[in-house]
This record gives C-alpha cells, structure tokens and sequence, in this order.
C-alpha cells in the first residue's frame, strides 16, 4: 500500500496545529474566513455533502470530497472525522495537489 500523501500532510497541519474537525468546529471556520480548505469524507451523508458545497461555494472557500470517514479521522489522530478545515493556505494547495494527483490517477 503506497502512503496517501494527501492524508500524510493533513496529519502535519494537524501537528502544527493547522486544523480543525467536526461539522461545527469545520463550519465555524468556513465562515469566519480562515478556512483555506474544506475536506468532506466520500462517505459523509449526502446532507452533509450538500450542506458543504453549498456553504464552501457562498463563502469562495475550496472544498475537496476525499478519503472516508476512518481515514480521515486516523489521519488527525482521532477516530472518525467526516469534515475537517484546513488553516494554512500552504498546506491547503499541498492537499489539493495531492488529492488531485490521486483522483486523475483513478480516472
């Protein structure tokens, strides 16, 4: 199994202190601004899902569907996550490199 680097770098935001998880804490940064980056599980409900690209798309905040739930919730040291913020603009284009080098890979 290759090391997903999308994910390995969302645990180095995390250490640095760069992120938040959670519905609430994730959504809270959404509209306040400092959100560089959403992260929504694939396997999020579909609410959520909506709930997300709608509000990432009023507040112009860049939203990726990625990973799933236990994932993403291992990535940050926690158990399972199904929408997480990203702080730092550096690690956000990081992430989306990442995770659009994974996708055009499947496709």
């Amino acid at each position: 199994m290759s090391r997903d680097k999308a994910l390995s770098l969302v645990g180095l935001a995390t250490k640095a202190g760069r992120t938040v998880s959670g519905e609430f804490m994730t959504e809270k940064e959404v509209k306040s601004g400092r959100a560089a980056l959403a992260i929504v599980a694939i396997d999020a409900s579909e609410n959520t899902k909506k709930k997300f690209r709608n509000m990432c798309e009023y507040y112009e905040v860049p939203l990726c569907f990625y990973g799933n739930k236990e994932k993403l919730g291992h990535a940050i040291g926690k158990e399972f996550r199904a929408s997480l913020a990203i702080l730092d603009e550096g690690f956000a284009k990081g992430i989306q490199k990442h995770i659009n080098e994974n996708q055009a890979k499947l496709d």
